[in-house]
């Protein structure tokens, strides 16, 4: 029994070593929170509406709660395009570019002629 209780304990360690975070699968890590009382929301609040969750464990012992979830390099950030107003002799590329950085988030821009028209295009982070 002794010996039995040993190697339950040994596997859970292994269990609990492994998964805390295993990248063995690309772009896919996984991580016990514990038992698997209130498993799918611990890993919600923990990793977003993405998060996959899996409760498992040894025999004889309380089930843990694993989040599988995406580790891999970021997304790159989607660029959006908008404007800014016009240009014209007093504002230029410079003060242009200056608007859609006060207007948008990362904004960047410059005078764009389009027909007729100078206009301000910015581009940024959405």
């Amino acid at each position: 029994m002794q010996r039995r209780t040993s190697l339950i304990f040994l596997g859970s360690l292994l269990i609990m070593f492994t998964s805390v975070v295993n990248q063995s699968r690309a772009d896919t890590c996984t991580e016990i929170l514990g038992t698997c009382e209130n498993c799918d929301q611990k890993c919600l609040d923990k990793y977003g509406p993405s998060v996959r969750t899996q409760c498992d464990g040894v025999a004889g012992q309380p089930l843990l709660c694993t989040c599988i979830f995406h580790c891999g390099p970021p997304l790159p950030p989607k660029v959006c395009t908008g404007g800014a107003g016009l240009c014209s002799g007093n504002c230029s590329d410079k003060c242009c570019d200056g608007n859609c950085a006060a207007k948008y988030n990362a904004g960047h821009g410059s005078c764009l002629m389009l027909g007729n028209f100078n206009l301000c295009q910015c581009e940024y982070t959405c």
